[in-house]
């Protein structure tokens, strides 16, 4: 065999091992928040993307609570995050004081979150100002959050935190949607890493923790 088929051959080969590893790269399954609605969250970029002031327009949000000036749930203290309501940055600890809170977090391309999220706005609807429904948004594009509750027609108060300073603090399981219940108190209740359908369940899960009738 001449050196000029050595060559010849070996090229082929290389071309054949790079054809294959691009066929199995384009092959492979879409990550899951291409595919929408895994109940196991991916890995995201770090850093949020604000949204355009006339995306924040659109949906209209409630404004992020205030607290009443008490140092709130502990292991919330120290993180900052952006309310999805004005871009302003929010103390989240002091923010939550003094009230029961109901956290729901949740990002745009979580299928479970789509159909939980209108139940949380009937849920505190019915809950009136006893108690507050707080949700955050935990992908770093807060365009998409605010356009999908522009959507749906949800306006209640959202957090947006696409590093997920707040799960990780409240040691949330990696899985989307998921609630978490802090007392008035500060204390922190149940985590429930689970998708609520109506209003009805949220609220027996709600009574279960608080002891309270909602």
């Amino acid at each position: 065999m001449s050196a000029t088929t050595r060559w010849s051959l070996a090229a082929l080969i290389v071309a054949l091992a790079v054809g294959v590893g691009l066929w199995r790269q384009l092959d492979s399954p879409a990550p899951p928040a291409q595919r929408g609605g895994p109940p196991v969250v991916a890995e995201q970029p770090a850093g949020d993307r604000a949204a355009p002031a006339e995306v924040r327009a659109a949906a209209d949000l409630a404004p992020c609570p205030e607290g009443d000036g008490g140092a709130g749930p502990e292991p919330l203290r120290g993180i900052e995050v952006r309310c999805a309501a004005d871009g302003a940055p929010i103390d989240v600890a002091p923010a939550l004081a003094g009230r029961p809170v109901v956290l729901n977090l949740w990002a745009y391309w979580c299928g479970p979150c789509r159909d939980e999220l209108p139940a949380m706005a009937e849920y505190q609807h019915r809950a009136g100002p006893e108690v507050t429904v707080l949700t955050v948004h935990q992908d770093p594009n807060e365009a998409a959050g605010l356009a999908l509750l522009t959507e749906l027609g949800v306006r209640l108060p959202t957090l947006q935190d696409g590093e997920r300073r707040i799960a990780a603090a409240l040691r949330v399981p990696n899985v989307m949607p998921a609630t978490v219940v802090l007392r008035a108190d500060g204390t922190v209740g149940e985590v429930l890493p689970r998708a609520f359908t109506t209003a009805d369940e949220i609220a027996a899960a709600v009574e279960r923790e608080l002891g309270e009738s909602r």
